[in-house]
């Protein structure tokens, strides 16, 4: 079946044109992808707003079959990144190799050149390789040997890690964590939802080919520009503002956390409550927003003190006890 063309904005409203285009994007990952519907909204925000996500999930729960199927939507290079202790940063950004017929050096791109990037257990290597991600994530270009390069856009990085095997892992440090917008904890899925996806695998459907799930490209460099320029349109009223800023404050207050969320987490927790605004269709964000975007924003942006955690707290009972403790506007 053949999918619409995006309507221009004019026609049906900033806030509608994305949520339109919202909505045909998860129609297509839901070809491939039965339930998960957490990770496919935060997949959408993160194409609208050009974060950067990070997947904590047990093996086989749709965490790399979900990043290959939004590649497909896009019609974007995609790159799958193994993550390895003897990984090095060039096998990451490339480097530059010598020609001997013409006596110059040129330069083998690695995969971080890709549109879409899957860093496939990213803690399973060591910090040094890990931070080849920084200024690649944070700048969207990469410099070898000295030499700035531009990536291409959209570009869009999607980690995994497992939470369940931690020998042999290294931590992402805390400069390594604030570089992902959001972090997305992927559980399995329900009764119905594990008999639906048996009934596709009976119909033909293979994870390892997407031909079978018959994804359609639905979306333009130039259009996804004019869907992000639409999401900075929404509006976010003084007392909203306020409660974005008291739930972040909130965390830092609690006597559980040694690190509570940042400015620049502040800031982001804002920038994700807009794009949700957008996506359910409203040109103004409210504390519904905020409330739905703060655990992905922060949960990995807080650091629970050592004999907190031996009592059983975790970065969402603050969370928690956060949005509990701060009133909500009116």
């Amino acid at each position: 079946m053949s999918v619409p063309p995006v309507l221009p904005s004019d026609s049906v409203g900033a806030a509608g044109h994305v949520q339109q285009t919202a909505e045909r994007i998860s129609r297509e990952m839901q070809k491939a992808i039965v339930g998960q519907h957490e990770l496919i909204e935060m997949l959408i925000v993160a194409l609208l707003t050009g974060g950067h996500v990070l997947l904590e999930g047990v093996p086989g729960t749709a965490k790399t079959l979900a990043i290959r199927t939004l590649a497909c939507i896009l019609n974007v290079s995609f790159a799958r990144i193994q993550f390895t202790p003897d990984l090095m940063p060039s096998d990451i950004l490339g480097t530059n190799v010598f020609d001997p017929r013409s006596g110059q050096f040129n330069l083998k791109k690695g995969p971080i050149f890709a549109g879409l990037v899957l860093a496939d257990e990213i803690n399973r290597t060591p910090p040094k390789t890990q931070s080849a991600l920084l200024e690649a994530m944070e700048e969207r270009r990469v410099t070898i040997d000295g030499v700035s390069y531009e990536l291409p856009f959209p570009f869009l990085v999607c980690a995994t890690q497992n939470p369940i095997e931690f020998e042999g892992t290294y931590p992402l440090p805390e400069a390594q964590l604030d570089r992902f917008m959001l972090m997305v904890k992927i559980g399995y899925p329900s009764l119905e939802e594990e008999e639906e996806i048996l009934a596709r695998v009976l119909e033909g459907f293979r994870a390892q080919d997407l031909k079978t799930a018959n994804i359609t490209p639905i979306l333009t460099a130039e259009e996804l520009r004019q869907l992000r320029a639409e999401v900075e349109r929404v509006r976010v009223e003084p007392a909203v503002r306020r409660y974005v800023v008291q739930v972040a404050r909130a965390t830092r207050d609690n006597r559980h956390t040694l690190l509570g969320a940042s400015p620049r987490a502040v800031i982001t927790l804002l920038t994700v409550a807009r794009a949700l605004a957008a996506i359910r269709g409203r040109d103004f964000a409210t504390p519904d927003d905020v409330k739905d975007a703060a655990f992905p924003v922060l949960r990995h942006r807080l650091i629970v003190r050592p004999e907190s955690e031996l009592e059983g707290f975790t970065a969402d009972r603050v969370l928690e006890a956060a949005l509990q403790a701060v009133e909500v506007p009116r």
